[in-house]
């Protein structure tokens, strides 16, 4: 029985894929790739002449008998066009499919944009949370990201270049206007990370066109303070607030940094005082 390789390959630049990749590459039996095109001009700068069949999201249905049938007679090994296989792609029903089948199965890591991009981003990295795709629909897009948007954790996300300034809207209007990371052609030429928040990258972007596909990576939720003030407390203050002459949308900005409570509620109160 052979063992199947989950080979990461270049996500740009080609020195970035491991030697023990192209050995792997040149020595299994047959080679499952996302697009046999892509994946043929990889092995054609490295010399390599394995046998290839397409494996992706239309066809795995059809395809992984045939990919487990392989595994029979020798080792397979799953790349993607770019990076790490079984992420964001079909390979991980491959992979379950070959473990319950009693194959054993063999990570050979390499280039990962999101791992990149979080690297690179200036953010937290002890906690972090991949998403992938956001949903195409704007209302299916706001209800996916208010189900993440209490975490702690960094967030990371992939987009496409046409949606990417909607997804900025939506991620602004759902999770408040955070720090982001936009990084986009990683190790290739025209390599870009813009760092600042969602408001300001908004509004770069819609100075500059977006091209390539697009790495986002989020800070998560902010720490809270320990508790939430009570209405007496927040009646108190917004009293106080307007007898020493602050405005009134200073005053709910202040209060909502110290209490915890939403800025527009304050804002209301504060007017019906006034």
């Amino acid at each position: 029985m052979g063992t199947l390789y989950l080979v990461a390959t270049p996500i740009g630049n080609l020195e970035d894929i491991s030697p023990r990749a192209v050995r792997i590459l040149g020595s299994v039996r047959l080679i499952a790739a996302e697009d046999t095109r892509v994946t043929k001009k990889l092995l054609t700068h490295f010399s390599l002449h394995t046998p290839m069949t397409s494996y992706f999201e239309h066809n795995k249905l059809l395809k992984m008998d045939q990919v487990l049938a392989e595994l029979q007679k020798g080792d397979v090994a799953l790349v993607s066009d770019a990076g790490t296989p079984a992420i964001n792609d079909p390979g991980f029903e491959l992979v379950r499919a070959a473990l319950q089948a009693g194959f054993e199965v063999c990570p050979i890591p390499g280039p990962s944009a999101p791992l990149a991009a979080l690297a690179a981003s200036g953010l937290p990295t002890d906690a972090f949370l991949y998403l992938g795709y956001l949903p195409r629909k704007t209302g299916d897009r706001r209800s996916f990201l208010e189900a993440v948007k209490e975490y702690p954790f960094t967030l990371i996300l992939l987009e496409s270049p046409h949606r990417l300034l909607a997804a900025l809207s939506d991620l602004e209007s759902s999770l408040g206007d955070r720090p982001v990371a936009v990084a986009r052609e990683l190790t290739k030429l025209h390599e870009q990370i813009w760092r600042g928040t969602l408001h300001a990258a908004q509004e770069y972007f819609s100075q500059h066109e977006p091209r390539g596909e697009f790495t986002l990576v989020v800070a998560g939720k902010p720490p809270q303070q320990d508790r939430f003030w009570t209405e007496e407390q927040v009646m108190v203050a917004v009293r106080l607030g307007l007898r020493l002459g602050e405005a009134p949308s200073t005053l709910a900005k202040r209060l909502a940094e110290e209490s915890n409570w939403n800025r527009k509620e304050l804002y209301s109160i504060i007017l019906d005082q006034k």
